[in-house]
């Protein structure tokens, strides 16, 4: 038995160390091709004069070009820049890639075995910093993760000082999903530390206060700014009416004149009238709303790739397009295929009729188009993350047909692909003309002239933790959770007095109740029970995506939750508050509750000012809450407030009388 386990132990060991060996040379592999192609860019562009006027020397040819001169026009930049381009160098500007970083604020280069699941899916699976702008010359990026503003600001440095280098030295333009609310959501919307916190966008809909919308554009643009990201990939112009779909909280709701006046003011915060060298672009999505795919299922999946029409309501989608995002300077496309709408049931990304026919020829929109994530390549890892690439209605293609298809149809870039190699390889085997791939480089570099990044790309990393999350930011976004919460329910219970005895229940910051209230270990102990849920939803795992962008599906509390929660509030006089990510039904447990409030990502130290009457809660609800899952089944997916009976109605919200 000893001389098994002995040559168990060995076996074990050669194996471990032939691992461990494998992986050193993978390892020192990419260490020395990381070094080779950082070799392979020139210097940094030398700031020179001509004729009084300082220009940073790009292509590095000892004279002032017309792209190099900022007194020029932008047309007239862009038309010279794109002169001296190669097939490459065109391409490379197509995409928007996703780029990890290291804990120093470097792009990451080798391998990196961690704890971190993060830094390990972006130093494996995905390419890495030199690859993408030396070797594939790219120049438009979304950062993965949340570092602090710092820390992105040291990062962007990095990527420029890089992008410098390259032939023509054209600047990095950074994008983000949201970064200001106070949870966190891979995909979809970040916590960043360092940020101010606000409301998300239903939030900001439940204030009903416009003005408000633009004070958070304006102060978002302020601090991505400050710390180099260029490009918000937001707001989202979705309408929320189907209350089943796992994004109804990116959105503004499900009423049209309240989304589109919100959305107007949230893009002017964050662009300006027009887009100049303090603004950041949006880019408004998903057109032509994504807000009605069938049962509400995920697009990002299979299984959700149909948006339904069975209420003949298109237009009321694509009019918080064209009635709310037409300043936007850029449009991302919908996942989903818009079911009878087309003359060919592919995805929007592939569909000529929507890009081309709907965004461009009817709406009039000239700014660039960019596909959804990952239309275009299948990967083993894209199918761990989420079953492929999301090219519904056009599975059956290789990548480099679905590529040819997107360009045909319309779009500019491409969202979370880093395959430049196949745009070459169209025009090269003559499927797509030079002219257009010129006609869509010129949009994106447009872009990047006016934002100025051509100009100073750089950002002052002290200055970035400096104006971020500064006390006057803080201030304002705490305003707008103040005026965000929803209060559905008060029998009396409300306002508390202060010194309540507390027992809470998922409250994030307990702390929060020690400056109003008691906080209590017992349920015996309390004056008052305050219990924090969450919307319920209906858990996937077939993919690893599923786990944050999966919640969908059920809206009501199964047994187990309902149970649980009523054997609780029934104890004590009981206050419940709910995250309302979509729209629950609350039927069997508000009748039990002596006060019940809604929020869309609000700190707890706001929540206790509320409940102790220091705020009167003002908001009103974005949409409608049903009353039985019955009524949410025979809802229509693409008309707003059709449930029968609901419980609340759109635009309900108590007050405190005062």
């Amino acid at each position: 038995m000893k001389k098994v386990l002995k040559i168990s132990g060995i076996t074990l060991l050669g194996l471990l160390l032939l691992v461990l060996s494998l992986y050193g040379v993978y390892w020192l592999s990419a260490y020395y091709s990381a070094g080779k192609r950082m070799g392979s860019l020139g210097p940094k562009a030398a700031l020179l004069q001509s004729g009084g006027h300082t220009y940073r020397d790009l292509n590095k040819n000892g004279k002032l070009d017309p792209y190099e001169d900022r007194r020029n026009p932008v047309d007239l930049r862009v038309e010279d820049l794109l002169s001296q381009m190669t097939l490459e160098e065109k391409a490379g500007c197509m995409f928007v890639g996703m780029m990890g970083m290291t804990e120093s604020g470097k792009t990451i280069e080798t391998p990196i075995l961690s704890s971190n699941p993060l830094e390990v899916m972006t130093s494996n699976f995905i390419p890495y910093g030199s690859e993408l702008i030396a070797e594939k010359k790219m120049n438009s990026f979304a950062p993965l993760g949340a570092p602090r503003p710092g820390l992105m600001a040291r990062f962007n440095n990095h990527l420029q000082e890089m992008a410098e280098r390259t032939r023509l030295g054209i600047p990095v333009t950074l994008a983000s999903d949201p970064r200001h609310g106070v949870e966190f959501n891979p995909g979809i919307a970040m916590a960043a530390p360092g940020f101010s916190p606000w409301p998300g966008p239903l939030g900001l809909a439940a204030t009903r206060d416009t003005l408000l919308a633009w004070e958070f554009g304006n102060v978002a643009r302020q601090e991505y700014v400050a710390c180099g990201i260029r490009v918000a990939l937001h707001p989202m112009a979705d309408l929320a009416t189907e209350p089943r779909w796992s994004r109804v909280s990116g959105t503004f709701g499900e009423d049209l004149s309240l989304a589109t006046a919100m959305l107007r003011n949230y893009i002017r915060g964050f662009q300006g009238d027009s887009l100049h060298a303090q603004s950041v672009a949006c880019m408004a999505k998903h057109f032509p709303g994504s807000g009605t795919h069938t049962e509400g299922h995920e697009p990002h999946f299979k299984y959700g790739a149909e948006q339904s029409y069975s209420g003949d309501n298109f237009k009321y989608h694509v009019d918080a397009f064209a009635k709310g995002t037409s300043r936007a300077a850029q449009i991302m496309t919908s996942y989903g295929i818009p079911t009878g709408q087309t003359s060919e049931e592919v995805a929007v990304a592939f569909n000529r009729d929507v890009i081309s026919g709907l965004l461009r020829d009817s709406l009039g929109f000239s700014g660039v188009v960019c596909t959804d994530w990952n239309v275009i390549t299948d990967t083993w890892f894209m199918s761990l993350l989420k079953g492929g690439s999301s090219s519904w209605g056009v599975e059956g293609l290789s990548p480099i047909q679905r590529m040819e298809k997107v360009i045909r149809a319309g779009a500019d870039q491409f969202g979370g692909e880093s395959s430049p190699g196949l745009i070459v390889q169209l025009v090269r085997e003559g499927k797509i003309i030079e002219e257009r791939i010129n006609l869509s480089v010129k949009r994106v570099l447009r872009d990047k002239f006016r934002l100025g990044l051509f100009d100073n790309p750089y950002v002052d990393e002290d200055r970035a933790e400096q104006i971020a999350g500064n006390s006057a930011f803080e201030k304002k976004g705490k305003e707008a959770q103040q005026k965000s919460v929803v209060m559905l329910k008060n029998s009396g219970l409300l306002p508390l007095p202060p010194g309540t005895k507390i027992y809470a229940e998922g409250i994030r910051s307990p702390g929060a109740i020690d400056q109003f209230g008691e906080r209590v270990s017992s349920v015996e102990e309390a004056d008052v029970i305050v219990k924090h849920i969450d919307t319920p939803f209906e858990p996937k795992d077939d993919f690893l995506m599923e786990t944050f962008l999966g919640q969908h599906g059920r809206l009501y509390f199964n047994e187990e939750e309902k149970s649980e929660l009523l054997s609780l509030v029934s104890l004590k006089p009981s206050i419940v508050i709910i995250n309302l990510k979509r729209p629950a039904i609350l039927t069997p447990i508000i009748d039990h509750t002596g006060a019940f409030l809604a929020e869309f990502g609000t700190s707890d130290e706001v929540l206790m000012e509320v409940l102790f009457g220091r705020v009167n809660p003002t908001g009103k609800l974005p949409f409608e809450l049903p009353s039985s899952w019955q009524a949410v089944e025979k809802q229509l997916e693409d008309q707003p407030y059709d449930s029968k009976d609901p419980l609340f109605p759109f635009g309900y919200g108590l007050s405190y009388a005062l």
